[in-house]
C-alpha cells in the first residue's frame, strides 16, 4: 500500500553489497559499515577515515541509513540527525557474522584506532 511507504526508504533495495563499497574499491577499510534505505548503498560509518555513507547521503540526497552490523536494527535520518524507525529492508540485514569490524580481514591497519573519527 502506498499508504505504508516512508519517504526515503525503499524496503525493496538490496544491499549493494557486503563492505563499503568505495572502500574496497579504494584498498580502504571500515569501522563499522551502513546502509542507505533508499538504494542499498553500503558505506561505511562517520568513525571510519573516509565517511563513505555519509559522503552517499550528500551525493545523492537518500538522507535515512540503518546499520549494516549484525544484530543492529536502528535508522538514522541525516536531515534530522536524529534516530528514526523505519521497516524491515530486503536481506541480507547485516553483513556476513564471519566478516570482521574493523574491517575487511587483512586491510585495517595495526594502529587503526589512532586513525578513527572520534
Amino acid at each position: 500500500m502506498a499508504s505504508d511507504l516512508i519517504p526515503g526508504i525503499n524496503p525493496q533495495a538490496e544491499p549493494s553489497g557486503t563492505g563499503c563499497a568505495e572502500c574496497l574499491a579504494e584498498d580502504g577499510w571500515w569501522v563499522h559499515l551502513r546502509r542507505c534505505a533508499e538504494c542499498g548503498h553500503i558505506g561505511c560509518c562517520d568513525t571510519s577515515p573516509a565517511q563513505h555513507a555519509s559522503a552517499h547521503a550528500g551525493s545523492s540526497g537518500h538522507q535515512i541509513i540503518t546499520s549494516f552490523e549484525p544484530g543492529e536494527s536502528w535508522f538514522y535520518d541525516f536531515s534530522t540527525d536524529e534516530l528514526t524507525r523505519g521497516p524491515r529492508l530486503a536481506d541480507p540485514q547485516s553483513h556476513p557474522d564471519e566478516q570482521p569490524a574493523p574491517g575487511p580481514e587483512g586491510k585495517v591497519p595495526e594502529n587503526w584506532e589512532d586513525l578513527i573519527h572520534r
